[in-house]
């Protein structure tokens, strides 16, 4: 008897271990390995477009010649905006050669930092901003809006290739919580903008989807038109003026 009880509690253990790994995927916003598909394999040649190519020289002559690992962030990001979005392991592979690294180097980073997409984004990937101060002003709810109006889950792309709906930890608008922003790849990486929409509610998240849609610009920043920038609604009501300079020193001194 005692045998068949700790039988059961240990299935119930494994049974529940299952339920939180399956959470923990289905809010994932990477993919923690790499399979070879048709469109994502070595074999693959890619590279730099010629316009690109200025660029890498541009980026690389921040850096010492003999640091030229230290461009691997903005070489896979320009890498991201070029191939519409996410970066397969051949573009991955070719920012690798530039740096005169094994790959392994660049699949660490690729790998880490969430801001760069492994698998297909829409033209327009929408990322909700996911931290407590935007969960406790509503986040949940935007994303959940979002999905609803585009027929999607997180991290699908809709069947038109428009859109895609993901999460992004803190982006450093707590004041103006909750918000999303909207990565646009919908011209490569000539025209690529990456913009905040703050103040953000379901009912206004829906409206920016649908311009963007239509081909318009929404206005970036605030969606609360009673606020400025990140001021309070209704103005300043403290340090409206100048600022006194320090008794201390002659600023025109220095």
């Amino acid at each position: 008897m005692f045998a068949r009880l700790a039988n059961q509690r240990l299935l119930e253990i494994r049974q529940a271990f299952r339920r939180i790994t399956q959470t923990s995927q289905s809010y994932s916003t990477a993919l923690n390995y790499h399979i070879d598909t048709p469109d994502n394999n070595p074999d693959l040649l890619w590279e730099f477009s010629d316009a690109n190519k200025e660029k890498v020289k541009e980026i690389l002559s921040h850096y010492p010649s003999n640091y030229k690992q230290s461009a691997v962030i903005p070489l896979l990001d320009l890498a991201q905006q070029q191939h519409g979005g996410w970066l397969p392991v051949s573009a991955m592979n070719a920012v690798a050669k530039v740096i005169e690294v094994a790959p392994i180097r660049v699949y660490e980073v690729a790998t880490f930092y969430s801001m760069f997409n492994r698998s297909k984004v829409g033209k327009y990937h929408l990322l909700v901003c996911g931290t407590t101060p935007c969960m406790i002003r509503g986040s949940r709810e935007i994303e959940d809006a979002l999905l609803k109006h585009l027929g999607v889950k997180r991290n699908e792309v809709t069947k038109d290739g428009m859109f895609s709906v993901g999460e992004m930890e803190c982006m450093g608008c707590c004041v103006n919580a909750p918000m999303i922003t909207v990565a646009d790849y919908s011209t490569g990486s000539e025209g690529y903008t990456y913009n905040y929409f703050e103040d953000a509610t379901p009912k206004r998240v829906v409206e920016i989807v649908e311009m963007l849609r239509r081909g318009e610009k929404p206005p970036r920043g605030t969606q609360n038109s009673g606020r400025t920038n990140c001021g309070p609604e209704g103005g300043n009501t403290t340090l409206s003026g100048d600022p006194k300079p320090p008794p201390c020193r002659d600023l025109d001194a220095c």
